[in-house]
């Protein structure tokens, strides 16, 4: 978005981020934001605002490190900023999906043109995956889907793709507002 904070940025009168909050906080029992600027904007939402343990703002598994780390409870339910339509059933079909199959990260997925589409930020996990995820990005990796396939996963399809649309841009994030 041309260098400005993506979760602050107003959709229909409202942080992109507090959007995502508030969708998140009617799922689970307790949230926190991973922000590294603008700290004290996103700490007046309400929740505890944790920066990324790793330098150079290197991707989301540096969002999902400091989510481990101050994780406390058994899982750990990711959501982007830039997704506020995501669904209010999400963390329940997730946690559904994760116990039914033994698995150790539930992901969201859609069906678009055809394709199978992963939705790796928006994933329930296992907070005792906090150890392999700490020594796969010591070990100077990043891409999720890397890390991942090395745990038993479980891709949950929702059916409606338009409720994961995110806002990488200025144009898009009028587009959500139409």
């Amino acid at each position: 978005m041309g260098g400005v904070d993506k979760g602050l940025q107003n959709h229909n009168g409202i942080p992109l981020a507090m959007h995502a909050l508030l969708r998140l906080q009617m799922q689970v029992g307790a949230a926190m934001i991973n922000a590294n600027r603008n700290l004290g904007a996103y700490e007046a939402m309400g929740v505890p605002v944790w920066p990324d343990a790793l330098p150079d703002y290197p991707g989301p598994l540096a969002g999902f490190l400091a989510g481990l780390e101050h994780c406390e409870t058994p899982y750990l339910v990711t959501v982007p900023c830039d997704t506020p339509g995501f669904p209010l059933d999400l963390v329940e079909r997730l946690a559904d999906a994760l116990e039914t199959e033994n698995a150790d990260i539930a992901m969201a997925a859609t069906v678009e043109s055809g394709q199978r589409q992963v939705q790796p930020v928006f994933c329930l996990m296992k907070a005792s995956l906090m150890e392999s995820l700490v020594r796969f990005t010591q070990s100077g990796q990043r891409k999720i889907d890397r890390w991942t396939a090395q745990h038993r996963c479980v891709e949950v399809v929702f059916d409606d793709a338009q409720a994961f649309f995110n806002a990488n841009t200025l144009d898009e994030l009028q587009q959500l507002q139409r």
